[in-house]
């Protein structure tokens, strides 16, 4: 049999397998020492050995650990406070079936209040809301519609005069037709009274038929005419109370205008002194001075 070659053929096996050439010496004692590659050379040459590298390493080590460690924790279930119908506060991990509509507090880890559900509201307490809303649009529309006119009776009259002359320029139109009614008026009672005298003179005869239709005519006539007079009335009443508030309204607002703006007002020093100087100088009819130039100084 011929001698094995072990050298040899451990050295040829190592390289397939791994690329590291095995060698034997007298230290290893008949054990196959595989020589390193360069590039484990250089990874070796290069590594940290302890410093700073190692704490490194021992940190991110430790960071791992904590992650994982947490990531396995399972998270701590909500608290939840609610009372039932009793008035009896309980507190739950979860909220019943019979007391989800209830409303609750969410607790969180430490128990303060991190999240409120309110009651569910009851038909009629839904009705009540929404007609309180109504109510509040209701409202809203109102004083809108106030402040509208405000600002029309500001931006329409600039003196009491000019609401009384508005005044009476509506009465006007209503007093002529007055007027003309109690003119129709007494034109109708005097036909009245010529149709009574020749009904009274026809007395027993037969044309009274045609006097007594023309009297019921004048008289449906007069009922209507007096009629318009109380009409008319009414309405002179009601314009007389509308202009007398506009005017109670305009003085308030022009009042109201005038305390804001002295409110408002802001004094400039030196300003108010100009200003009065001007006005002097206005009512005075004189111009003001020229400045007198600096003397130029000495060369």
């Amino acid at each position: 049999m011929a001698p094995l070659d072990t050298g040899a053929g451990f050295a040829s096996a190592a390289r397939r397998a791994g690329g590291h050439e095995p060698l034997f010496n007298a230290a290893s004692n008949g054990r196959v020492v595989s020589k390193p590659t360069r590039s484990e050379s250089h990874a070796r040459a290069t590594a940290p050995r302890g410093g700073i590298g190692t704490v490194l390493a021992m940190l991110g080590l430790a960071i791992a650990s904590a992650a994982a460690l947490i990531s396995t924790t399972p998270a701590r279930a909500a608290t939840y406070k609610w009372v039932d119908e009793k008035g009896m506060v309980h507190y739950s991990d979860k909220m019943p079936p019979d007391a989800v509509d209830k409303g609750n507090v969410e607790l969180g880890p430490s128990g303060v209040p991190v999240r409120r559900t309110d009651r569910a509201l009851t038909p009629e307490q839904r009705r009540a809301n929404e007609q309180e809303a109504e109510r509040q649009k209701l409202l809203e529309r109102q004083k809108e519609e106030v402040a509208r006119r405000d600002r029309a009776l500001v931006a329409s009259y600039t003196s009491e005069a000019e609401i009384d002359l508005a005044r009476n320029r509506s009465l006007q139109t209503i007093n002529n037709t007055v007027t003309s009614s109690q003119a129709y008026i007494e034109q109708l009672n005097k036909r009245k009274a010529d149709v009574e005298s020749k009904k009274a003179e026809a007395a027993g005869k037969s044309g009274t038929a045609v006097l007594d239709r023309e009297l019921e005519s004048i008289e449906a006539e007069l009922g209507r005419q007096a009629e318009v007079i109380v009409q008319k009335k009414r309405e002179t009443a009601a314009i007389t109370a509308k202009y007398d508030a506009d005017k109670q309204r305009w003085r308030e607002l022009v009042a109201a205008k005038a305390t804001n703006d002295a409110a408002t007002k802001v004094e400039i020093p030196g300003k108010a002194s100009n200003a009065a100087q001007k006005s002097a100088n206005a009512v005075n009819g004189s111009v003001p001075a020229a400045a007198t130039p600096a003397p130029a100084p000495r060369k």
